[in-house]
């Protein structure tokens, strides 16, 4: 498992070039090609931009430490020259873009080098990843190897879990950079959204979108954080001067659990506990209210219907069944519909953040469930009950505007443990989860 910071190491002491990185990787992209994790490899820029930071790097000019590190991105963001067609047949005409997304720019402006667009989910509505129209990347990880990777941000994390990017950015409505960070043993981020810009962004839900990443530590989030966000925060913190306050939430989160997630999770607990953190029950009846903000759909349908009517009125035909079926539920809501459920979101978010003022976190599995077959989400009826279980757990920081982190839990392949916090309480987070992370990671040593 190689780290950003271990990557810059190499690159500052000569042990390796931003070239040697990049065609390594477009080697193992070419080698992996049959599982479908990449929608366009972005080959020729990649390689003259990694030959640009060398150069540069040879003149003590990189513009950062980690100048030259290739990373892929979701099919979601803008890329100059690229096609933006979000993994669907919809947009396949759609002009090449003429101007990067602001994430875009700030990666370019710390050297990292955009190695291609990554396939998911059509239009990102649906947490298990599955694409019918360009293929389903395999699930990377050996016990699974049959199973979907999760998603919609399916090709980034698989990208990642099978080293043909060192870091894939991606995008989270409901839980789209966790979850299937989760399913593939990765880190992966949800930030306060306000904070990452999501210009240049094809849109699900305006309103609960936000910028994520996965890569393969907390350090690596860290780092892209203060990349992607422009806010300058440390990446590590005294161990000994950290006490984490975890409050554990038991209502509608730990519901239908397999018995080995359950099992991971109270590990993972009694782990850190015994490390020195502070666990302690929290009620958030707010949980028991989802179910009225996801009423046909809740504002996620509302605002993709208002999106996509024209497209599908043109080009239903197009689209993957599956996911024009859940756009499709915003029509059936009234204007008064969405602006009560814009209400009582508020008033979830204010109720919520107050119950979260005395915690550093929140704990609770990432997903409900280990990695599921293929075969198990075949039919429709199935596809949808494992879509909304997988879900669950992850939307819940969306809802409340807060941000998340998921890290692989302790000797259990595909199941995550998810740490969650306030609005605007990212930097203490990323603080807590290095912690977390340290203290798991030694008792998996």
């Amino acid at each position: 498992m190689t780290t950003l910071r271990e990557l810059a190491a190499d690159l500052r002491d000569h042990r390796t070039t931003s070239l040697e990185l990049v065609e390594k990787c477009l080697s193992r992209i070419d080698d992996e090609n049959s599982h479908s994790a990449f929608l366009f490899v972005d080959r020729e820029t990649a390689l003259h931009t990694a030959e640009a930071m060398d150069r540069l790097r040879a003149h003590s000019i990189a513009p950062s430490e980690f100048a030259g590190i290739p990373i892929s991105v979701k099919d979601v963001f803008d890329v100059v020259g690229h096609k933006t067609t979000a993994g669907s047949r919809v947009l396949t005409d759609a002009a090449h873009s003429k101007n990067d997304s602001e994430v875009i720019n700030r990666l370019r402006r710390a050297g990292f080098v955009v190695i291609g667009r990554t396939n998911m989910t059509e239009f990102a509505y649906s947490g298990l990843g599955i694409n019918p129209h360009f293929g389903t990347p395999t699930n990377p990880l050996t016990p699974f190897a049959n199973c979907i990777p999760g998603g919609s941000s399916a090709g980034a994390a698989v990208a990642v879990a099978r080293d043909l990017a060192f870091a894939s950015l991606a995008t989270d409505t409901g839980g789209s950079a966790r979850i299937p960070a989760a399913f593939c043993n990765l880190t992966g981020f949800k930030p306060t959204a306000r904070r990452v810009s999501l210009e240049g962004v094809v849109p699900l839900s305006p309103t609960l979108d936000s910028v994520g990443w996965m890569a393969r530590s907390v350090s690596c989030i860290a780092i892209l954080d203060n990349v992607l966000s422009g806010r300058r925060m440390p990446i590590t913190r005294e161990e000994s001067t950290l006490k984490l306050r975890i409050g554990i939430p038991r209502n509608v989160v730990m519901d239908d659990c397999e018995p080995a997630v359950l099992e991971a999770f109270e590990q993972a607990c009694s782990l850190l506990a015994s490390a020195g953190a502070q666990f302690s029950d929290v009620d958030l009846p707010e949980f028991d209210e989802t179910a009225s903000l996801l009423v046909n759909g809740g504002i996620v349908a509302a605002e993709s219907y208002a999106w996509h009517r024209e497209l599908i009125n043109e080009h239903s035909e197009s689209y993957d069944p599956r996911v024009l079926r859940r756009v499709a539920l915003g029509a059936r809501q009234e204007a008064a519909d969405y602006i009560n459920t814009l209400a009582l979101r508020r008033s979830f978010i204010e109720r919520i953040n107050k119950r979260l003022q005395q915690f550093d976190a929140i704990a609770l599995p990432t997903v409900a469930i280990r990695p599921p077959s293929f075969e198990a989400v075949s039919d429709d009826a199935d596809y949808d009950r494992l879509n909304k279980l997988v879900l669950r757990n992850t939307m819940m920081a969306n809802l409340f505007d807060g941000c998340a982190i998921t890290i692989p839990a302790v000797g259990a392949d595909g199941i995550g443990f998810m740490l969650m916090a306030a609005t605007n309480q990212d930097a203490g987070l990323l603080f807590a989860a290095a912690w977390v992370e340290a203290v798991l990671k030694a008792a998996g040593a």
